[in-house]
């Protein structure tokens, strides 16, 4: 247990100093100078989806038999990973609650919940790391969700970085998104009698909130930025 809270404990404080840094690193334009601490979260939030969304990406093409067993299969690089991750979405869950009003940031104050849980699993058990790995590839396509926020913010949604990010985002919210997840649900069905009764409780609650979540989110993204 020593060495994985440690990483959730030092990757808390790395994104923390990091957040508070970033206002200087990444000055806001004057159309975000009014939300400073969101501008601030964004960046903090797109760093986390390169380190975590590359690395399982990476993870999965120097392994590429790791999928066959996303259970026993323990790489500590991935376990790491993992780990950082469970502490960044710890520092953004407080990030939020410290700066938001509960009736804005509910919604992903309850995600953040239920993306702790199961990744904490992983990281405490040290099992089913390569199935976390899986999970952690939805952060390719945050990557451009987070660029989407950015550009809103930078008041830039009329332009054709904008456009492009939108064709991307989508692109990979379907690959990355709604595939990945798809895939993790299936692996559960498939491993329903092999995998613990409260694991296996951990992860269907957890599929069953996050796909419900993901698809309003797909409806929103079409709706904005492709049928106004």
């Amino acid at each position: 247990l020593g060495p994985g809270l440690l990483l959730v404990a030092g990757s808390f404080a790395a994104f923390r100093l990091l957040n508070r840094a970033l206002e200087r690193l990444v000055p806001p334009p004057p159309s975000a100078r009014r939300n400073r601490w969101k501008w601030r979260n964004i960046w903090t939030s797109l760093a986390h989806s390169v380190l975590s969304g590359g690395g399982a990406l990476a993870g999965f093409c120097l392994y590429p038999e790791l999928p066959q067993d996303v259970a026993d299969t323990h790489l500590p690089g991935a376990h790491s990973l993992v780990a950082v991750s469970v502490g960044y979405f710890l520092e953004d869950f407080v990030d939020m609650l410290c700066n938001q009003e509960l009736r804005q940031s509910w919604e992903l104050l309850f995600h953040h919940s239920v993306v702790i849980v199961c990744l904490g699993v992983a990281v405490l058990l040290h099992q089913y790391v390569g199935f976390a790995l899986v999970a952690l590839l939805v952060e390719i396509n945050s990557i451009f969700l987070h660029l989407r926020q950015i550009l809103l913010m930078a008041n830039l949604e009329h332009t054709a970085c904008y456009r492009l990010n939108s064709v991307v985002n989508l692109g990979t919210y379907v690959v990355f998104r709604i595939a990945t997840l798809a895939w993790m649900t299936r692996w559960l069905f498939l491993n329903r009698e092999s995998v613990p009764l409260a694991t296996y409780a951990v992860g269907t609650v957890g599929m069953a909130i996050m796909t419900p979540m993901n698809i309003v989110l797909l409806y929103r993204l079409l709706r904005s930025d492709f049928f106004k």
